[in-house]
């Protein structure tokens, strides 16, 4: 294998590879996991603002509330940006969405009289950018965020209440399987938003015909939003969520609901100390199973995981492992959700993120049934496309609960890694078959280009706010693998030669990925293509080992820890982490030192050597 002169040598890769390892097992817990952080939002914190505002009016405020008020409004007109409107997160695009929002926090607390050159640029802003019709030009059918958004300009008296579109909250009393089939414009996860705000605006617009039977309806639907509010407060952990219900319900008197006491319980307690929230408490089931993912792959190429106790991390994990159906989305025990807190839904991208973090302890009888239970939770959600989509099978048509390539390919990585423990009878066949149909469903989803395009992931530079290098280099670890399998070998290979060829093409002269052709490199991104080139056995070589060199450079110079926006949350979001360059980074490093160390072997035992004599020559 040939190196870039003077920029990777085998000694400096491992040397960069085991700094990487070393600042990643040092974000360990004393709980035994990696916690992260989230980006603060601006989103959330209008949203968390005006919920305790009207706390106060209504009497429910407690002593830090007004104090707690004022942080987060000196925080959000210092967040604005330059051109009058508001990012989801520091440093990105404005967008209507937020700047609403932001507008509307403003003028719920009374800020907008003290702020009025603040206000007088967000409706600058606004209107250049299309007001309402651009809102809802921005989720197109999809009513989700639609809804709470225009719910709460109304609250601040932006918009009328009979401009609401209508949220059928009577349906939020029906079974899950049920509401699969009616398409009512709101995805699986917005169950609370349903209840809550439909019957917000409702309860403002309805006839007499409809509200006559309310007296039945509206309790048993209280009921069920009492029911699926987890003890933490928080629906889904997530601050704009838990916000527009308390809000809402607020708004149609119901202020001493204990939805709306545990609600604001909540908030409260996820502001941080400079006066913002973020969107969402933490990932911390997500970030510890990548990281463990990470760290084995370490010790198998010879690097040391210390200080990290690996042991303990998965016994974390393990713990997090959902054991009952989840009374918010109806489906079986054994998923994994992003966090260990309550309010977390088990979903497919962070189960099968979990499998893989377990399969080195599968000759532990606890993690074999662990996984038993994960990989049956997996296959029933399995949708009939082939696909897997986020939460639950077969719910609806819109975006966040179809299947997804990126979903689809974490989901078969798991499977085939637990296919070699579960080598035979009932469980064996069904893993077979979702495989084959997996793979079906990712060549169906490929595009002209070669590339995929991810759900949970985008770029705000990309045209059309997607990521497909994010979606591609996930894909591609996928079919590399159902590429060395006998019955997939021949599609797999084909998908996978066009996927490499488009992410080959995407790199920059300098060595760095962005998300899309001619975006800007980021760590997070080089590092996802620099993981899959490693993993691709007949790839290019010097695209990696450019990629390599771009990442060490990066962290020689103390600039590989610089988050980049390319979280998409719910409802088209933007956020970032600040241990998602710190975990891609360090994986694309690792995988490449052992493709590289791998690479030596081979030359070395081809010209009559020993592996033993190989690896030390590349120590």
């Amino acid at each position: 294998m040939t190196f870039p002169p003077g920029q990777l040598e085998p000694k400096r890769l491992r040397r960069w590879a085991q700094q990487a390892v070393t600042a990643l097992a040092g974000e360990q817990t004393a709980a035994g996991c990696w916690r992260g952080e989230l980006a603060s939002s601006a989103l959330a914190t209008a949203t968390a603002c005006a919920a305790l505002c009207l706390a106060g009016r209504a009497g429910m405020a407690n002593a830090h509330d007004d104090a707690a008020v004022a942080a987060g409004i000196e925080w959000l007109v210092a967040d604005q940006n330059g051109d009058g409107g508001w990012g989801d997160a520091p440093g990105c695009r404005s967008n209507i969405a937020t700047s609403l929002l932001a507008l509307a926090a403003l003028r719920i607390t009374g800020a907008d009289r003290r702020y009025r050159s603040v206000v007088s640029a967000a409706r600058q802003y606004v209107a250049r950018s299309g007001g309402l019709a651009a809102l809802r030009a921005r989720y197109g059918t999809d009513r989700t965020f639609v809804v709470p958004i225009m719910t709460m300009l109304a609250i601040a008296g932006e918009v009328a209440w009979d401009e609401l579109p209508a949220l059928p909250f009577e349906l939020g009393i029906l079974p899950h399987r049920l509401l699969r089939g009616l398409q009512i414009g709101v995805v699986s996860y917005a169950l609370p938003a349903l209840i809550a705000i439909g019957y917000c605006g409702a309860s403002r617009n309805a006839g007499r015909l409809r509200r006559m039977s309310w007296p039945v309806v509206v309790p048993l639907a209280l009921r069920r939003l009492r029911r699926i509010q987890p003890v933490s407060g928080g629906y889904l952990e997530a601050v704009p969520l838990t916000a527009f219900v308390c809000m809402s319900l607020m708004a149609v008197g119901r202020c001493h609901d204990p939805v709306v006491t545990g609600g604001l319980q909540f908030l409260r307690r996820l502001q941080r100390s400079d006066g913002s929230w973020p969107v969402d408490a933490d990932l911390a089931c997500w970030l510890t199973s990548l990281t463990l993912h990470v760290l084995e792959r370490a010790v198998r190429g010879g690097l040391d995981p210390a200080p990290a106790d690996t042991a303990a991390a998965r016994r974390w994990l393990l713990a997090c492992q959902h054991r009952q159906p989840h009374p918010y989305t109806g489906t079986a025990a054994g998923g994994w959700g992003w966090t260990d807190l309550p309010g977390s839904v088990p979903d497919a991208d962070d189960t099968a993120a979990a499998l893989l973090a377990v399969r080195p302890s599968a000759d532990r009888p606890q993690v074999r049934f662990a996984a038993q239970r994960a990989i049956r939770w997996l296959l029933t959600l399995q949708n009939r496309d082939g696909g897997w989509p986020t939460f639950c099978r077969g719910w609806g048509w819109l975006p966040f609960d179809q299947s997804a390539p990126d979903l689809t390919a974490h989901a078969l990585r798991a499977l085939y890694a637990w296919r070699g423990v579960f080598r035979s009878g009932h469980m064996a066949r069904r893993m077979d078959r979702a495989m084959g149909r997996g793979l079906d469903y990712l060549l169906k989803t490929q595009r002209d280009d070669g590339s995929f395009v991810p759900l949970w992931f985008g770029n705000e530079q990309h045209p059309e706010q997607q990521n497909p290098l994010y979606g591609t280099a996930r894909v591609l670890l996928a079919l590399e693998l159902l590429a060395q399998q006998a019955r997939t070998a021949e599609p797999a290979a084909r998908a996978a030669e066009r996927a490499l060829r488009w992410l080959t093409s995407c790199q920059h002269d300098d060595g760095g990925w962005g998300g899309g052709p001619g975006l800007a490199a980021t760590v997070e991104e080089t590092g996802l293509a620099v993981t899959a080139l490693a993993a691709c056995r007949n790839g290019p070589r010097e695209p990696l080992l450019r990629g390599l060199a771009w990442l060490g450079q990066r962290l020689e110079e103390g600039q590989w820890l610089r988050p980049a926006p390319i979280g998409l949350y719910f409802a088209k979001l933007w956020y970032f982490e600040r241990l998602y360059p710190m975990i891609f980074g360090t994986q694309a490093l690792v995988d490449g030192w052992l493709a590289v160390r791998q690479q030596a072997t081979a030359t070395v035992v081809g010209q009559g050597g020993s592996e033993v004599e190989a690896s030390s020559g590349c120590a």
